[in-house]
């Protein structure tokens, strides 16, 4: 009989799925190869039929390294599959029938080519790529995976005979193999360097080729739609916080955030030379059999001129042009010089008829400078308020001898006022400061130094994380005049991060405030009407629950759109979104449209975490796919914009869910012995031991749950099973809606599920969250609790909410399955829970085993990689 990990992964769903099964079925045979010669035991446990444990202590690693690796080639298989399936459906159907596509966006009769001109030249979209959590795949395993995916593309087409087709699928088991040999468990914490390289190979794997036809995408639907594109205007710009962010991050250092910067000019000239290098070879244009008008053959000689070998290759001057830029590409003083000589000779090019060679070998060049520039991304700088503060705190109380005012006291707030409209400032003392606060001077300092380099775009923001006042905020500013930005206006943009719910209520007052004081508004609005505000799903979730969260993420950002348009300025929110979807990491394509009217408009940016960067940008397909959702998704939301505005009555209902859930999750984590349950019936505290990241697993080494980070706090109930970050406080709030509010009530309830889709997105996630939760798994980490009465007291409490939560779900829904409506990611969840559950019942054995021992330091080989399968299998760390 076939085992049951390939009844599990092999069954078809429905018939468009039989090529991804029969893809499977494949690689389960070629894994099983593997482990056959590798590890024949693990070969036999993993063939049988029978629901086999896993044996518990040193001897389980061989098991869930064979786990892991088959998650992985799940998780490939699915990504193939998603990209063939995107191709299908445009081939049979039509490009404006494939999901999330920018033809299907364009599609609707109402979108005028007026409208559509103004949306498409503000349309901006800023993917934010973040080491945190670092995703656990080294590079090299990253590598191994993209070429099994690319042999995976090739098995697709028709063409191999028998023997060629053997081959390759030869090539696919040797990879696997290099899998198991190479292994994937960190020993080691990687350093600042490790995660840098980490995100520079996602451009260089899929990104860099894939922007390039995102455009042609994009071109392509609107000369379709309105019979001409004009000129396409990049509508995406990269930003990464890797080397940047230092928010509980004492590795991330003014030094190492330049050696970041380093790092990616360096990349991004490689992979500029490479295709400057190929233009050179191939534009072996003649002037003798092409000549050229007087004026554009002049433009080429000056170009071409700068190249010391320009008398090579005589009479191609198009050759010799492509030479010279590849020549001087280092020492361009300014990214716009770059893009001003691709397009001289792009209409060069144009002017002799040969566009087409223009589109194919200049243009993606132009394109890929317009929104790489010199640095591939812009790097942000993200630091906490409880940082700047302390660090004004020294200055003044290096110049004052003792006594200065406290923070929060108005005597703070006059005198931070006051010294941001002095002329002159005194410079500080960096002999009487801190490290930290001089290492914080450094950074500003780079950062305004950074701004008249080849590439003002190479340094972002700084991005204030726990904004609590306009206090912090204008210190911001006070440091960066310390540090020697200037007096009137500042060429700094300084974004607040609202991340408690308490915060998120008060940003838009906070926002007013700000505004107020001149310096601050001449220097968020020197570029324009634009004030860019982050939103934070993590810290807000774990303040309030999941359905509180995403309540008073959308009341912020309708509070925070009207508080601005009054002084004539429109926010651009950054959301600061995570893989699961107690971190906002719902469908993206569903949580762009679920966004508030008019809060959008054409410009949104949000952060990649982790695991969610290899899932979308570890190949060219995946990439430029989800790039085009994205910015696709933005261009719909922005043309909705005159969509009727939710009814009264559904905000009212989603104000009172979101605070009788709140009420339901705070009680759970205020019970008491709440805290011992979590520590106990869950893997946080062994977490630290785990070596995904360089950051520390709190924030400033407290044991506290108001200083544990988000992603521990998702990381640990996820591990368990218990996922109540994406459930809890659902079932209390529907169940006393229904009763106070009667039958009308419900008519609301059904009507809003119907036709809102803010609270739409919320019963499907905590539905998905609902039925990837396993209680009797969850009981199996509580039995680790050691307090009887704390373990019945939580366990009763999360039954009870459990059960209403999937009564809630069938009202609403009228199905009597949970999950009913999502077969596709019912059938993905199942593929992998057989080998899921049985690492979660190893698990429970080695907590209890290594908590047992009087080590408490001691690293469990086993342990470790328990935890890094279960989130290889989730597709998530936290």
């Amino acid at each position: 009989m076939p085992s049951v990990l390939l009844n599990a992964a092999c069954g078809v769903t429905d018939s468009d799925e039989s090529y991804a099964a029969d893809l499977r079925r494949e690689l389960f045979d070629l894994w099983g190869n593997v482990l056959t010669r590798r590890a024949p035991h693990v070969a036999e446990w993993a063939h049988s039929d029978t629901e086999h444990v896993i044996p518990a202590g040193p001897g389980a690693v061989p098991y869930l390294q064979a786990l892991n690796i088959w998650f992985q080639l799940l998780r490939i298989v699915e990504e193939n599959a998603a990209i063939r399936d995107r191709r299908h459906v445009e081939t049979q159907s039509g490009a404006e029938t494939v999901p999330s596509s920018f033809a299907q966006a364009l599609a609707r009769e109402d979108l005028t080519r007026e409208r559509f001109a103004e949306i498409s030249q503000n349309l901006s979209v800023g993917p934010t790529l973040t080491a945190h959590p670092t995703e656990a795949k080294r590079v090299t395993v990253l590598e191994i995976h993209r070429r099994i995916y690319r042999n995976l593309v090739s098995l697709e087409a028709q063409r191999w005979t028998s023997r060629e087709r053997a081959a390759i699928l030869s090539d696919i088991e040797s990879e696997i193999d290099l899998l198991w040999m190479t292994g994937e468990l960190r020993l080691e914490r990687p350093d600042l360097s490790d995660e840098i390289e980490w995100g520079l190979q996602f451009f260089r794997d899929g990104i860099f080729d894939a922007v390039p036809q995102v455009f042609e995408q994009f071109e392509q639907a609107a000369t379709n739609r309105f019979g001409t594109s004009d000129a396409v205007s990049p509508c995406i710009r990269f930003h990464s916080w890797i080397g940047g962010d230092r928010d509980g991050n004492p590795n991330v250092t003014a030094d190492s955030t330049a050696h970041a910067l380093k790092r990616a000019r360096d990349a991004v000239m490689d992979m500029y030379k490479g295709h400057l290098r190929i233009a050179a070879e191939r534009l072996s244009i003649s002037n003798r059999i092409v000549p050229l008008d007087p004026e554009v053959q002049g433009g080429l000689e000056r170009l071409a001129s700068v190249s010391p070998t320009h008398d090579r290759n005589p009479n191609e001057l198009f050759r010799q042009a492509m030479s010279a830029i590849l020549h001087r590409l280092e020492s361009y003083r300014h990214i716009s010089h770059f893009i001003a000589d691709l397009e001289m000779i792009e209409n060069a090019l144009e002017s002799v008829d040969a566009g087409q060679l223009a589109r194919r070998y200049i243009r993606p060049i132009r394109w890929r400078a317009s929104v790489f520039g010199f640095s591939i991304f812009t790097l942000d700088i993200r630091q906490n308020s409880t940082v700047t503060t302390d660090t004004i705190t020294e200055i003044w109380r290096s110049r004052d001898d003792g006594e200065v005012p406290e923070y929060g006291d108005p005597a703070w707030s006059k005198r931070l006022r006051a010294e941001l409209a002095e002329p002159q400032l005194p410079e500080p003392d960096q002999n009487a400061l801190s490290d930290q606060a001089v290492e914080l001077l450094k950074l500003l300092n780079l950062m305004s130094k950074r701004q008249y380099g080849p590439d003002p775009a190479a340094v972002g923001p700084f991005i204030l994380s726990m904004t609590r006042s306009s206090d912090d905020l204008l210190g911001v500013f006070l440091l960066a005049r310390y540090a020697g930005f200037g007096a009137e206006t500042l060429e700094l943009k300084v974004v607040p991060l609202f991340e408690t719910i308490e915060d998120l209520r008060a940003g838009p007052d906070i926002l007013v405030d700000l505004l107020k004081v001149p310096l601050a508004k001449r220097s968020l609005t020197r570029d324009g009407p634009l004030i860019e505000v982050m939103l934070g799903y993590s810290d807000s979730n774990k303040d309030g629950g999941f359905v509180c969260s995403t309540c008073e993420l959308d009341q912020a950002q309708r509070k925070i759109t009207r508080v601005l348009a009054s002084q004539g300025l429109k926010p651009v929110f950054f959301h600061g979104r995570g893989g699961s979807v107690s971190r906002g990491g719902a469908p993206m394509d569903r949580a762009i449209a679920a966004q508030p009217t008019d809060t959008v408009n054409g410009r949104m940016r949000l952060t990649e975490q982790g695991e969610v960067v290899s899932a979308n940008y570890a190949n060219r397909g995946t990439a430029a796919a989800h790039l085009e959702l994205l910015a696709s998704s933005v261009l719909k939301h922005t043309a909705d914009a005159n969509d009727p505005p939710r009814a009264p009555e559904f905000n009212d209902a989603l104000d009172a869910l979101s605070g009788l859930s709140q009420t339901a999750y705070s009680t759970l984590l205020h019970m008491p012995g709440f805290i011992d349950y979590f520590q106990q019936a869950s893997p946080v505290e062994e977490l630290a031991m785990l070596k995904i990241g360089s950051r520390p697993a709190r924030r400033f080494g407290a044991a506290s749950l108001d200083d544990l980070r988000a992603i521990p706090w998702v990381f640990a109930w996820s591990q368990n099973r218990h996922l109540i970050t994406g459930w809890y406080g659902f079932g209390s709030a529907i169940e006393s809606f229904r009763k106070f509010q009667g039958t009308r009530g419900e008519e609301t309830l059904r009507a809003m599920f119907e036709k809102t889709k803010l609270f739409r997105l919320i019963v499907d996630e905590v539905e998905k969250s609902l039925f990837q939760s396993d209680l009797d798994i969850a009981w199996e980490y509580a039995s680790l609790v050691t307090d009887d009465d704390t373990r019945k007291r939580v366990t009763d409490a999360v039954r009870k909410e459990y059960a209403l939560a999937c009564e809630g779900i069938t009202f609403l829904t009228g199905q009597k399955t949970i999950a009913e409506r999502f077969p596709r990611m019912r059938a993905r969840f199942d593929r992998i829970r057989p080998g899921l559950d049985r690492i979660n019942a190893l698990q429970v054995s080695l907590l209890r085993d290594v908590r047992s021992r009087d080590e408490p330091n001691r690293v469990s080989i086993p342990l470790l990689q328990s935890m890094n399968s279960i989130s290889s299998g989730l597709g998530w760390t936290g």
